[in-house]
């Protein structure tokens, strides 16, 4: 049997924690919830709390009153979760703690007159959350998710703040807050990326460059998980990421003696553990 090296940060991670617990709490005590959005990026677990009546509110439904919505891990902007309220609906704040401490950190910058950058991805939903709290406290900002971008975008005068999504790659912020100081007199930097993200992603840095294969378990529409897998694939090149341990190919694990596997922040024990059993299946022969 293959050694198997499974990094110690695999899995769930505080904030992913708060929500689910908060949804499965809401599905059994209410008889069933709404979220604004997947409550987090992984396909099993949000089928999983269907099954409990949590699911996904549709962009055209109505909301009645005394429906339960959930506001997921990610965060919304201030004028969606006023809209809820509003809405004489029963809301549950399942926004992840580093989450909001972004939000504070915009308006703090905001209101201490930096143009904000935020680092991120485009389109994703707590970069958009994060957008609507520097829109509401009257900022200015961009949001970039590349040096070409920045080089691009960077203004060349005036205060600079800058935060991180908080799944963003440690490496992309320290190259970009290095060019932004090189190139602004005033700099203001908040390193909002949080602890689990760069504890997953320095183990992946570990693991990856001494073993034969290397698995990363997580949503393919989860920003962190990619990054778990770009970081991976640069350092081995015989990286596969996958959602379940039904999409491993046996031929990934002929011949090799180590394999490597790690998690992201919304993938969720029970997976983690099936990808290792299939694993040891696989490699017993």
């Amino acid at each position: 049997m293959a050694e198997i090296i499974v990094a110690e940060s695999a899995g769930f991670c505080f904030g992913v924690k708060i929500a689910v617990e908060a949804a499965e709490k809401a599905g059994k005590e209410f008889g069933g919830a709404y979220t604004d959005g997947p409550i987090i990026h992984n396909k099993q677990v949000v089928s999983y709390l269907e099954k409990l009546n949590v699911k996904e509110l549709d962009k055209n439904q109505e909301l009645k009153e005394g429906d339960t919505v959930l506001i997921r891990s990610h965060g919304v902007p201030p004028a969606e979760e006023r809209r809820l309220k509003e809405a004489n609906v029963n809301v549950i704040d399942a926004t992840c703690p580093f989450v909001k401490k972004v939000h504070e950190k915009v308006r703090q910058l905001v209101e201490e007159g930096y143009y904000v950058i935020i680092i991120g991805e485009h389109g994703h939903p707590e970069v958009i959350g994060t957008l609507g709290h520097l829109e509401e406290s009257g900022g200015r900002g961009i949001v970039v998710s590349n040096m070409e971008e920045l080089v691009k975008n960077l203004p060349r005068t005036g205060k600079v703040g800058v935060v991180a999504q908080t799944t963003q790659s440690e490496d992309f912020f320290r190259e970009a807050v290095g060019y932004i100081a090189e190139n602004i007199e005033e700099v203001k930097i908040f390193n909002t990326i949080c602890d689990a993200t760069s504890v997953r992603q320095e183990e992946v840095k570990k693991i990856a460059p001494n073993v034969d294969v290397m698995i990363i378990i997580g949503g393919k529409h989860s920003g962190n998980t990619n990054r778990l897998a770009q970081i991976s694939r640069y350092l081995n090149p015989n990286t596969y990421h996958i959602e379940k341990a039904d999409e491993i190919d046996p031929k990934w694990l002929e011949g090799k003696e180590k394999i490597g596997i790690s998690a992201g922040a919304s993938t969720p024990d029970w997976i983690i553990n099936e990808v290792v059993e299939k694993v040891k299946e696989l490699t017993s022969g």
